[in-house]
C-alpha cells in the first residue's frame, strides 16, 4: 500500500504556471492535462520549432544513443532518476515532488517551458513514464512526444549533433496533479464498476496468467481487459491513428465517458496506456503499484483467462 504521507506531500502543493496551447505557449492556468492537439507533436512540426525560445526537447533512452547523435539542442533526461526505485517494497513509484523539480529544473524547464520528449530507440512506456510524471507535477498541458521518436527524425534525414549545449537551470513551480495516479485501495474498491475500465497494458501471456512474473501470481486483476503497451503503435514506432486507437479500447470495453485505470508489472507500461487514454479524451489513471503490488496482497483476487484457469 502506498505511503499516504508521502502522497499527500507529493499532492499538496499549488502553483502557477503557464499551459501548452497548441500554437503557442500563453499564460494559463496551473495544471490540467494535455489533449489530442497538444500530447503529439510531428516531426515536420519539431524541425520548424527547434529554435523557438521556450523549447525544452528532452531524450529518452541510453545515454550511449544519445551521445552518438541526438535532435539539435536536446538534453538527455536520466531515466533513473524521474522515479523511486524500491520504495516501500515496491520497484518503481512516484519520488517527491522536490526531487522531480530538481531533475527537471537542471534540464532548463520552466513554468512557461514547451517540452518535446522523444524516445531514442523502443523507449515507448519509459518516455511515456515521463510524460506522466510530468503530467503528475501539472505540466501535462505543455508537454508533447514526438511521434516517431528518434527512429523518425533518421528515417527523414533530419539533421543530429552529438555536443550538447550548455543549460541555464529552470525554476519550477509545481502544481501537482491528484487525477493521474491512483492505488491499490481504489482499484479494489472498482472492480467491475460501471463507469470504471481497468486495463492490463501487459503482454497477453502475462494477462492470461500463461507465463507467471518472477516473485508474482499468474493472472490480472479481475475484471481487467487487455490491451498490450506495444499495440498502440506501429512497427516504426508511430502512434496508430486516432480510429484504430478508439478501436482498441472499445474492444476492451472502454465507453467515452469511462475513467479509465491502466497497470502493468509495475507501472512503465501501464504509462503508455495512460497516455493513449488521455489522447483519446478519457478520464485517464495509472494505478502505480500495479501487478506487483495488487499481486503481494494474497487476500486480493486473480483472475485467469478460462483456457488457462481450465489447466490449474
Amino acid at each position: 500500500m502506498k505511503n499516504p504521507r508521502l502522497l499527500s506531500l507529493a499532492f499538496g502543493l499549488l502553483a502557477s504556471i503557464s499551459a501548452f496551447v497548441p500554437a503557442s505557449i500563453s499564460a494559463a492556468n496551473c495544471g490540467g492535462h494535455g489533449d489530442a492537439g497538444s500530447m503529439v507533436v510531428s516531426t515536420d512540426w519539431l524541425a520548424t520549432h527547434l529554435h523557438d525560445s521556450n523549447l525544452v526537447i528532452l531524450s529518452v533512452g541510453d545515454k550511449k544513443d544519445y551521445d552518438q547523435g541526438h535532435i539539435p539542442g536536446a538534453l538527455w533526461v536520466d531515466y533513473m532518476a524521474t522515479h523511486l526505485m524500491e520504495s516501500h517494497g515496491l520497484s518503481l513509484e512516484m519520488p517527491p515532488m522536490s526531487q522531480l523539480v530538481e531533475v527537471f529544473g537542471k534540464l532548463g524547464v520552466n513554468n512557461g517551458s514547451h517540452i518535446v520528449l522523444y524516445q531514442s530507440k523502443d523507449w515507448l512506456s519509459p518516455t511515456a513514464r515521463v510524460y506522466l510524471t510530468l503530467d503528475v507535477m501539472g505540466l501535462g498541458r505543455q508537454t508533447s512526444i514526438l511521434n516517431g521518436g528518434m527512429l523518425a527524425w533518421r528515417a527523414e534525414n533530419r539533421p543530429v549533433e552529438t555536443e550538447t549545449r550548455a543549460v541555464t537551470p529552470g525554476t519550477i513551480s509545481p502544481c501537482p496533479q491528484d487525477d493521474v495516479i491512483t492505488d491499490l485501495s481504489y482499484v479494489s474498491a472498482n472492480l467491475h464498476h460501471p463507469g470504471v475500465k481497468i486495463i492490463d497494458a501487459r503482454l497477453s501471456n502475462y494477462y492470461t496468467g500463461e507465463t507467471q512474473p518472477d516473485g508474482q501470481r499468474s493472472g490480472h486483476i479481475p475484471g481487467a481487459a487487455n490491451i498490450p503497451y506495444t499495440s498502440v503503435v506501429d512497427d516504426k514506432g508511430k502512434l496508430l491513428p486516432a480510429g484504430a486507437l478508439q478501436s482498441l479500447f472499445r474492444n476492451a470495453g472502454a465507453t467515452p465517458g469511462d475513467r479509465v485505470v491502466s497497470y502493468c508489472h509495475v507501472g512503465q507500461q501501464a504509462s503508455a496506456i495512460y497516455f493513449v487514454a488521455r489522447y483519446l479524451g478519457f478520464d485517464a489513471r495509472m494505478y502505480d503499484g500495479s501487478w506487483e503490488e495488487w499481486s503481494a496482497h494474497k487476500d486480493l483476487p486473480a483472475e485467469l483467462s478460462p483456457d488457462k484457469a481450465a489447466k490449474k
